[in-house]
């Protein structure tokens, strides 16, 4: 799913060099600042996806330039809800607090459906994946392993000189899966064999600069700098190389184990099934009346992170500026630590579009959806009611063109050229630099299927217990998307959600001479570049500078 962060990707030719230089690539616009050397620089500013490419020279969407000068003088002209289908939002945030969409139908903790909307208690949102006696699932199997899980249990020891054609075609597709399912777990093996070997690595290569240097505070720059003459000082500069430009430490390190951890206990483990604690009937897919009010759940922290791009509080001091004003979280709790299921996901659309959501963020995404046709319906349903829906495009390097991403646009099949939904989205993630890194190494692309490319890389922004932290993934640049969408809504609320969306891809800044090198899924692949303009059906980066402008005119027509 989109929320997952990609495990670390270890090359081992860190044994034998590998090239640390960056070419610097000439914006469109030329700063009057003195140029910043991105190849030496670690992490950028806090607020970089706020800032302004001609003002600062990071290429982030323009949104303090936005409120400093074009919104200055104007007034927001209504409030917007922005639905954040997500694993959680922390409620009690101290950021996000006050911009939380309230349900004033509702009487809170009365255990009663006040509204007669199905939902008791649903103060903030709802909670798709809890029961009713206030526990929460956390952890849920990939749907790769549920898939194969069913057809393991009709299929295993099978003699399939018995079976008839239909019969044959099911088995031929468990063939499939089976084989599709223990290539992931093989790959969950290698990738714990890289991080060890990693961690094993940066030791022993900070172990030799510390006996070099003489100290345990050298710098990067240092670290370039240096000319090595023996094969182990080549050895360490290249590894530290590579530690220090990916901003690897013990803490990322101990996560990455953790999450495989996690992917072997739970997500790829076909005897694991949580769903007994929800309570519903899961075969009826119809089924929409379940889950509980506890709109945070056991882990908030993705669904906290998203949320605050879109609407933490601007301006009161504290934490960070979301990116749209006056405008509401309705938090729907749908998506667990593993791939949520079609019927929540379906559950969820419809809850928010029924409880006034103007727009639906979906930082989440999965490889198989069995049950698809009940998630088109409840696109469908949105689209009718001209609820926008923004969807990150996915974090497995994978031109999604080719390999689609679930949910989808497209109804009853992933075929380009099908029925699709008009107002609908989805982001591709970029980097803070200017150069052949501009896209994120884990970001899907397509020129069909993914719309617009957003930041989505060390992005700062929420996380539970009033915290904040640098996060990464198409996760991120959805709701960048969506809070641009929402700031739009709010000043020109004369527009409909397709008028929005044909704003956003509309007015995205274009790169039209910058080359980048292509995400690849397997590592061991040779990097590609192509034009930048080539990956995404608008060829460019949202800049919500320019979209204020063309709304504003298409406003006054």
């Amino acid at each position: 799913m989109t929320k997952r962060i990609p495990v670390l990707l270890v090359i081992f030719a860190l044994f034998y060099g590998c090239s640390t230089t960056q070419k610097t690539t000439i914006s469109e616009q030329q700063p009057s600042e003195p140029a910043i050397d991105f190849s030496t620089l670690e992490k950028p500013p806090k607020d970089w996806h706020h800032l302004d490419e001609s003002q600062t020279q990071y290429r982030g969407i323009s949104s303090k330039r936005a409120f400093n000068s074009f919104l200055n003088s104007k007034t927001p002209q209504r409030e917007v809800v922005v639905a954040v289908i997500d694993g959680g939002v922390d409620t009690k945030h101290e950021d996000l607090q006050k911009n939380l969409w309230i349900n004033d139908d509702e009487i809170p903790n009365n255990q009663k459906d006040d509204d007669n909307n199905g939902y008791v208690d649903d103060i903030h949102g709802w909670n798709f994946i809890g029961g009713p006696n206030g526990k929460n699932i956390n952890h849920d199997t990939f749907e790769l392993t549920r898939i194969y899980r069913r057809l393991n249990k009709q299929f295993h020891n099978t003699d399939t000189t018995t079976l008839s054609e239909k019969e044959k075609q099911q088995y031929n597709y468990y063939r499939n899966i089976r084989s599709d399912y223990k290539a992931e777990v093989e790959k969950l093996y290698r990738q714990y064999s890289n991080i060890t070997s990693l961690e094993k690595n940066k030791k022993r290569a900070n172990d030799i600069l510390v006996a070099h240097f003489g100290s345990l505070d050298y710098s990067y720059e240092e670290v370039q700098n240096l000319q090595p003459n023996n094969r182990q000082l080549n050895f360490a500069k290249n590894v530290m190389s590579y530690v220090l430009e990916n901003d690897i430490d013990s803490t990322l390190i101990a996560d990455q184990k953790k999450q495989i951890y996690e992917f072997a206990k739970y997500g790829y483990n076909p005897n694991f099934n949580p769903r007994h604690i929800v309570g519903d009937d899961y075969d009826d897919k119809t089924e929409r009346y379940y889950g509980n009010n506890d709109v945070a759940g056991p882990d908030p922290s993705h669904g906290t992170h998203v949320a605050g791009i879109i609407g933490a509080m601007r301006d009161n001091g504290i934490g960070i500026d979301g990116i749209a004003i006056k405008t509401r979280i309705m938090a729907v709790r749908a998506v667990p630590n593993g791939d949520e299921r079609d019927k929540d996901v379906a559950n969820a659309i419809r809850y928010a579009v029924n409880n006034g959501a103007d727009i639906i963020n979906m930082s989440f995404g999965k490889s198989y959806s069995p049950y698809k046709t009940v998630v088109d319906e409840a696109i469908k349903y949105a689209d009718k009611k001209g609820v926008l829906m923004v969807h990150g495009a996915g974090n497995e390097s994978q031109n999604i063109d080719k390999k689609p991403k679930y949910p989808t646009d497209v109804y009853g099949s992933s075929v380009i050229g099908d029925s699709a939904a008009t107002q609908w989205l989805s982001v591709g993630a970029t980097s803070w630099k200017p150069n052949e890194n501009f896209i994120a190494n884990f970001s899907n692309f397509g020129n069909q299927k993914v719309d617009l490319f957003a930041p989505g890389v060390d992005i700062y922004s929420t996380i539970p217990n009033n915290k904040y932290k640098r996060q990464d993934g198409t996760s991120m640049a959805s709701p960048v998307v969506a809070g641009a969408a929402a700031l739009i809504m709010a000043y020109y609320p004369e527009l409909t959600a397709q008028q929005i969306k044909q704003i956003l891809m509309g007015s995205v800044v274009k790169y039209p001479q910058q080359k980048v090198i292509v995400p690849k899924e397997n590592p061991s692949e040779e990097a590609q570049q192509k034009l930048f303009s080539t990956l995404s059906a608008s060829g460019g980066l949202i800049n919500i500078y320019k979209a204020l402008q063309a709304a504003e005119k298409l406003s006054t027509k």
